[in-house]
């Protein structure tokens, strides 16, 4: 049998908050969504502006619920919205 290497030995032994399945939804007032729906529906949307899959190096994202949006900037460049 294969010795594990040290990755595999370390994953092991982190168990608890790191490797916990996560679920986060934000509600707001009547609406209700998960960050999982929000990270897609931000991909399509810059996926349709004609940025690849494969050029996504940073994303970073700004609920504002109040305003019923979601605005993203992807690799500190571009930028856009989506309906939250």
């Amino acid at each position: 049998m294969a010795r594990k290497s040290s990755v595999e030995r370390a994953n092991d032994l982190t168990g608890g908050f790191a490797s916990a399945q996560k679920n986060v939804v934000i509600q707001y007032g009547s609406c209700e969504r998960k960050v999982d729906d929000i990270l897609a529906a931000v991909k399509a949307d810059a996926c349709n502006k004609g940025i690849s899959d494969a050029d996504f190096s940073r994303v970073d994202v700004y609920v504002k619920p109040e305003e019923k949006k979601v605005f993203y900037v992807i690799n500190d460049k571009e930028n856009g919205s989506v309906d939250f």
